[in-house]
């Protein structure tokens, strides 16, 4: 085998190709400089906020073709709220009780009914009673059909039934709260009875005293467990059980179950004189 022995000689480079090649250096050096200070942010400040009310009303003109693309489904939607699921004998009312009403008391029943065999079925538990808040409830029922527009009425809200879990202590702060409230909060399957000064008498839970020395399961929203409003009915909560049913769903459900809707004022949360 034969090897050649290859010399390899640098190219000199003459005095105007050396600095051409520097003169080129500087520029990519000032175009990249130019270009890394473009690209600076400066903090941008908010100098001033404009708004103005746009009133909703007849002055407004409809758009024919959004009209025609909407009326299809709003057609079908009040075809479905307005169809009769049951019909009530007698208004249902928020104010015709000082201690508990008929709207509510239905309210809570209602609650109970639909939510005891779904958390019996979860947890193998019974569920003990039902509290909610008077302001949750939004409208009363008057006579006659009634339809899912009456469940979206009496609950606009997407809230959630939740069971949970209370101490005995804690079951009864809640009760003296529900007893002490200036408002009827609905209850379902708690008896309260009161003297004129508004002082325990009785408690019946189940139809059984109330027995400080074991847990409760009380459903109720899911606003109310959260803090909502902070009335004070679930400071201390052992366990939450999660549902998965809104409370509108459960009237309406209900609705479609019974023919005739009957609640009344009762003695659910009476005060003596």
């Amino acid at each position: 085998m034969i090897f050649t022995k290859v010399n390899i000689i640098p190219r000199r480079l003459n005095k105007d190709t050396s600095v051409n090649i520097l003169k080129f250096k500087h520029f990519v050096i000032f175009i990249t400089l130019c270009f890394l200070a473009s690209c600076k942010n400066d903090p941008s400040r908010l100098a001033e906020i404009k708004g103005k009310q746009i009133p909703i009303d007849s002055t407004l003109i409809a758009i024919d073709s959004i009209e025609q693309f909407v009326v299809p489904y709003r057609d079908r939607i009040n075809e479905v709220l307005d169809s009769t699921l049951a019909y009530a004998p007698n208004p249902l009312l928020l104010n015709d009780g000082e201690r508990n009403t008929s709207m509510g008391n239905l309210m809570a029943d209602i609650v109970f009914e639909e939510t005891a065999p779904i958390f019996k079925s979860r947890t193998g538990k019974e569920l003990d009673f039902v509290v909610l808040n008077a302001g949750g409830v939004r409208s009363i029922i008057s006579q006659g059909n009634v339809s899912a527009r009456n469940a979206y009425e009496v609950m606009p809200f997407e809230n959630y039934i939740v069971v949970v879990e209370l101490s005995g202590s804690a079951t009864r702060e809640l009760i003296n709260f529900v007893t002490k409230a200036s408002r009827p909060h609905p209850v379902s399957h708690l008896q309260i009875v009161t003297d004129k000064n508004r002082s325990l008498e009785s408690v019946n839970i189940q139809g059984q005293p109330f027995d400080e020395s074991r847990n409760y399961y009380v459903a109720s929203s899911d606003y109310l467990v959260n803090g909502g409003p902070s009335v004070g009915f679930f400071n201390e909560i052992i366990s939450t059980t999660e549902i998965d049913y809104l409370l509108r769903n459960a009237i309406i459900d209900h609705f479609r179950k019974v023919d005739t809707l009957k609640a009344e004022v009762d003695d659910r949360i009476k005060q003596l004189d």
